[in-house]
């Protein structure tokens, strides 16, 4: 059954679950899924976490204890995902031992009411960092006009970091300058560049469900050629960009002094039409030194019928230009998609943390002492 996921692994694509709840940790599912699935690591986000603590499975004791110390919804979420990314980074270390720090990593987000708050979303990732207390964690910070800077500081202070809702090539650009930046900040700090990993989190699926939708409405024999091709040629040109910056003079003087490249990682890859095959954000994206983070049923797919050919990323960058070009002659916009993903993806995530707030807040009202 894993044989697909294996030469997936093998091409230099780092298998991460898009996923994480408590039963997942406590039932053992996640340590097998590394032992027999080529999993290396976890990511998560306030979606996730509103899922997994609104099923209540697994949490019904520690948010008796919370309500009985009182505490604000807030400590108490924050209690809760970062048990969870702690227990869940301490079945990865092995992984994380064995790759020199490269996989073996546990993601857990800034709280997305911050997304647009440097500063705020600088001080929450020390916190979480801090709070989490695991050296394979990474923290997630957007790459919003406001997180950029925020990802140079958070860095340049040694903090590792995943790099979220990125959508377009430009601002791919500056994540990568923001990276680099604070690199450079670390080493006049002194600080060991060898231990600061990235990555780059480049969503895949929404941008063909966004440019899809804008081509169906166009209608046309060459509009409907178009589907489907959007996302792969944006993320196939963001492994072009990452090829260029990590092979730049700026980045060999760092590489010198012992630092790692940012890796590319595919976010979002969980196909949403049914159209295409489930797979093909998974099989298209193939390329070295990158990382592909899967929903479980992406990750069974694959598992399953997956068609794991070697690269195919590199070699097809005119082409991507090319359907990309097409996709703007026909009157669609792309920077406005790029920006509407954006907002519309911290809209989200913001929406699942006030839900998980909310139903937080109930929980701890009904467990609470009586007076």
């Amino acid at each position: 059954m894993t044989d697909a996921l294996k030469r997936l692994s093998d091409e230099g694509v780092a298998i991460w679950l898009d996923d994480l709840s408590r039963k997942r940790i406590t039932s053992g599912n996640l340590a097998e899924l590394i032992d027999q699935s080529h999993v290396v690591g976890v990511t998560t986000n306030p979606s996730i976490f509103q899922k997994a603590i609104s099923s209540g499975e697994g949490y019904e004791q520690q948010l008796a204890d919370l309500a009985a110390r009182k505490v604000t919804v807030d400590e108490a979420i924050r209690m809760i995902t970062t048990a969870d990314v702690r227990d869940a980074a301490d079945i990865l270390r092995p992984v994380f031992d064995a790759t020199d720090g490269q996989d073996g990593r546990v993601s857990i987000e800034v709280d997305p009411r911050l997304a647009h708050d440097t500063r705020a979303t600088v001080a929450e990732a020390k916190q979480l960092a801090w709070l989490v207390d695991r050296p394979n964690t990474l923290i997630k910070i957007p790459a919003t006009r406001a997180g950029l800077p925020a990802i140079a500081d958070v860095i340049g202070r040694g903090i590792s970091v995943n790099v979220t809702l990125i959508f377009s090539l430009e601002r791919y650009r500056a994540v990568m300058d923001a990276y680099v930046t604070g690199l450079e900040q670390a080493k006049a700090a002194g600080l060991d560049l060898s231990l600061i990993h990235s990555v780059a989190s480049f969503f895949v699926s929404r941008v063909d469900s966004e440019i899809d939708k804008r081509l169906d409405a166009v209608g046309t024999d060459e509009a409907k050629e178009l589907r489907g091709k959007a996302a792969l040629a944006n993320a196939r040109l963001a492994y072009q960009a990452y090829e260029e910056v990590f092979s730049s003079d700026r980045w060999a003087a760092l590489e010198k002094a012992g630092a790692n490249k940012q890796r590319p990682l595919w976010a979002s890859t969980g196909v949403k039409d049914p159209a295409y095959k489930d797979t093909l954000y998974v099989d298209d994206l193939v390329a070295p030194n990158t990382v592909n983070t899967m929903p479980e049923a992406t990750l069974e797919a694959t598992a399953d019928h997956g068609q794991i050919t070697g690269d195919t990323v590199r070699g097809t960058y005119e082409q991507a230009k090319a359907e990309l070009d097409a996709i703007a002659k026909l009157g669609i916009s792309y920077d406005d998609v790029v920006q509407l993903l954006e907002d519309e993806g911290v809209d989200k995530f913001e929406q699942s943390w006030n839900d998980l707030l909310k139903s937080t807040e109930a929980e701890l009202k009904r467990l609470a002492p009586e007076a």
